[in-house]
């Protein structure tokens, strides 16, 4: 049914994101699906890299540490931008096209009142895209 997973990822922030990873592996597992790891960076130096290359090699890392986990193939794509905060969610539609993705798979947080004024990442992913977006809460 999937074939090509896309999971967006922040370095940033990896212990949020275990929940919808071990998801990710059991329905990569269940069909023989290939994952891509997208992260979006800044231009300049962050708390995680100091250049996107930098960036693009930890994502790298952690997609070939991922893909000893579950065994599925694995492959990454890195987006930067002069305002990561702005972009991502822009960055993250335009992830789908190019990477052929059939399906999303995201780690989001509880729905809050400031969701009205600006959406969550999620939310602009499956409402910008024609694939599934599969939402996996982390608790906080």
């Amino acid at each position: 049914m999937f074939k090509n997973i896309m999971v967006p990822v922040d370095l940033a922030h990896l212990e949020l994101l275990e929940p919808a990873l071990s998801v990710v592996a059991d329905l990569a597992k269940r069909y023989d699906a290939h994952i891509i790891y997208v992260g979006v960076t800044a231009n300049t130096p962050t708390s995680v890299a100091r250049t996107p290359q930098e960036y693009e090699q930890k994502l790298e890392a952690f997609a070939h540490e991922r893909h000893k986990v579950h065994g599925q193939p694995v492959s990454i794509r890195v987006y930067s931008s002069t305002d990561p905060v702005a972009n991502v969610d822009k960055q993250l539609v335009d992830a789908v096209e190019e990477t052929g993705a059939d399906l999303v798979v995201m780690a989001t947080h509880l729905p809050r009142h400031l969701d009205i004024i600006m959406p969550s990442h999620g939310s602009k992913v499956a409402t910008h895209t024609d694939v599934s977006v599969f939402l996996i809460r982390v608790a906080q």
